[in-house]
């Protein structure tokens, strides 16, 4: 375990604004009969005084997080593989539309993305480190390295195999504590005019909505306009566009280029403006998200409390990363939520890290619906409800909690 004594970033100090407590790996699904020592951390965010990179006060480390049995596929959910694809066509079309043209995906998961690069017979390569899901990609017809992105596994793949027109990452990037080799490595591997583009949860989105559970031990960095500008500079390169999206719960894409290489749109401005009329990397903002996150918690326990001595049956829905933290934060154990459904086959019949909670797949919760549902996967809530009219119908009540407590 690291302790982070200053930004991972520039050096400055950083200071806490926000303690969860005591967490286990937010992807540790176990076998019930496992008793083997669970490995906990504090989760605990700090801003920077200099960069404002808001980032955590621990550093898990990746080997931890990212391994075999990393258990999520990017492509377990219908909206994301549409946005991909979308994603995909959009870089076919522009920056990948000519003879020779190269691609590199950080933390490529499943293959998602590349799968429709591929197929276009476009030049790829993924980079992904968690080697079960690494082998789904490279059954689908991706070019994949089981290892991670950094300087000198970039500069091995600008030796061999010549200059990426884009480097791309999807909820990855916020993942690595050490940006700075990352940097370094896409400094080596692009070409002249190449594009570095990513897309992370937005930090000002997280404010907005209290949406607390975006914080967890892989997402070491939370994004801000400002931020990923200032870490640009830093590495000779240039924030030239962002574009708002709303999967995850609302991310944003940043595309960075070398220094002056090309003209940064009017977006890149706007934003920031927007950043400080909404002060948002002010103390006092800061300090107002920590106290609405602890009554999150205590109204969110006390309705489950309440559910459960009036004999109200309730379970979960989505057995997310970002679950873990809501769920050791709350101390939401067995005893409020008896299980939580899950589509992903590597997490059924496990429990949740930490809590423990049953992890049961759809045909339990279709079997015999309980009378409330907590939505833990708040950010496929659309998708699920579609899916998901019998609960409806048959009477059931969803429970949110972002922005607040809710039942619906």
């Amino acid at each position: 375990m690291c302790r982070v004594t200053g930004c991972r970033i520039c050096g400055g100090a950083v200071e806490e604004f926000l303690d969860l407590g005591r967490q286990p790996l937010s992807d540790a699904f176990r076998r019930p009969d496992d008793d083997a020592e669970e490995f906990f951390y504090r989760l605990a965010v700090g801003q920077c005084g200099d960069c404002t990179m808001v980032q955590l006060m621990e550093e898990v480390p990746r080997e931890r997080m990212f391994h075999e049995d990393y258990p999520y596929h990017s492509s377990g959910s219908a909206v994301m593989r549409e946005h991909f694809t979308r994603t995909a066509l959009g870089f076919l079309g522009t920056e990948l539309d000519h003879d020779d043209a190269f691609m590199v995906e950080i933390g490529c998961n499943d293959g998602v993305l590349l799968r429709t690069v591929a197929d276009a017979g476009v030049r790829h390569l993924g980079f992904e480190p968690s080697g079960g899901v690494a082998a789904l990609a490279a059954a689908a017809g991706v070019r994949v390295r089981t290892e991670f992105f950094e300087e000198e596994t970039a500069a091995a793949v600008r030796a061999a195999e010549g200059p990426a027109d884009v480097i791309f990452a999807a909820n990855t990037i916020c993942h690595i504590p050490y940006l700075d080799s990352v940097l370094r490595g896409a400094d080596a591997l692009l070409g002249p005019d190449g594009v570095f583009v990513f897309e992370d949860p937005y930090w000002g989105d997280i404010v907005a909505k209290t949406s607390f559970d975006q914080i967890y031990d892989e997402h070491f960095y939370l994004f801000t306009v400002r931020s990923v500008s200032e870490l640009a500079e830093r590495f000779g390169f240039a924030l030239v566009d962002i574009e708002r999206l709303p999967v995850h719960g609302g991310e944003i894409r940043y595309t960075l280029a070398r220094a002056g290489a090309r003209t940064p749109s009017p977006a890149v401005a706007e934003a920031r403006a927007a950043e400080d009329a909404r002060r948002l990397t002010a103390p006092d903002v800061l300090t107002g998200f920590a106290t609405s996150v602890a009554a999150i918690r205590d109204d969110l326990v006390a309705l489950l409390r309440t559910l459960r001595a009036e004999g109200r049956t309730v379970a979960a829905y989505g057995a997310t990363a970002k679950s873990a933290t809501v769920a050791n934060y709350c101390g939401i154990g067995p005893d409020l939520v008896s299980y939580v459904c899950d589509t992903t086959p590597a997490k059924q019949h496990r429990v949740t890290p930490g809590m423990h909670i049953p992890v049961e797949p759809p045909e339990t919760f279709a079997g015999s619906y309980p009378d409330y549902a907590l939505l833990f996967a708040w950010n496929h809530a659309e998708e699920i409800m579609a899916k998901e009219e019998g609960f409806r119908a048959s009477g059931g009540k969803w429970i949110g909690y972002v922005p607040d407590v809710r039942v619906s």
